[in-house]
């Protein structure tokens, strides 16, 4: 199947560092993923992925039409799927969905394959920013903020299980960017390939 990774134009990385390993974006819908990761994947030289939008092209219908036709289980199946066959891609920059880190085996395809960092962002950050999009399957509700309330509560000590964690707040994105480029380069595992720590 094709892929549709988005085309960057090619910038300086940080002093010299690039990834070993995919780089995967989790967290809650607001958070920034797509943003970030696209100015990440522009200053690291790598190829951008959303899964949203794998998802999308491989079912020929919006998360939001999924969600509505066949239901969350469907949905979190196809993701599952879609983000393990994105991981055996060349490394690249991967935004992930807001509830993809809470599946246990995709999380572990994660893990084996990828450098997972979370960007945290607190409750009235991320209801400012989704207030601006009106298609959030899970915020088709009377009061998003108790939504969101609930999803911090369950999600954020999964989240924690990221192999790093950076605040995205209400500050420039470049700003964000350059601190995820810095604790990637303090990150021993971004530094080795997959099939080599899987080897140890």
């Amino acid at each position: 199947m094709e892929l549709h990774a988005e085309r960057v134009k090619t910038g300086a990385a940080a002093h010299g560092f690039a990834p070993c390993r995919t780089v995967v974006l989790v967290g809650l819908m607001g958070a920034g993923k797509t943003k970030i990761g696209r100015r990440l994947a522009t200053r690291l030289n790598m190829p951008f992925f959303d899964s949203d939008i794998e998802i999308e092209e491989a079912a020929g219908e919006t998360v939001e039409e999924i969600f509505r036709n066949r239901g969350e289980a469907v949905f979190r199946e196809g993701e599952r799927r879609v983000i393990v066959r994105l991981l055996s891609q060349p490394t690249h920059v991967l935004a992930t969905g807001g509830g993809a880190f809470m599946d246990p085996s995709t999380r572990a395809a994660i893990r084996r394959l990828g450098v997972s960092v979370w960007l945290r962002a607190d409750l009235d950050v991320l209801l400012a920013r989704v207030a601006r999009r009106r298609n959030r399957p899970l915020l088709k509700q009377p009061d998003p903020r108790a939504v969101l309330a609930g999803l911090i509560e369950r999600r954020y000590p999964i989240y924690s299980e990221a192999d790093l964690v950076v605040d995205s707040g209400e500050g420039p994105l470049e700003l964000t960017a350059s601190r995820v480029i810095a604790a990637l380069a303090e990150c021993p595992r971004a530094s080795l390939p997959p099939d080599r720590e899987n080897a140890e």
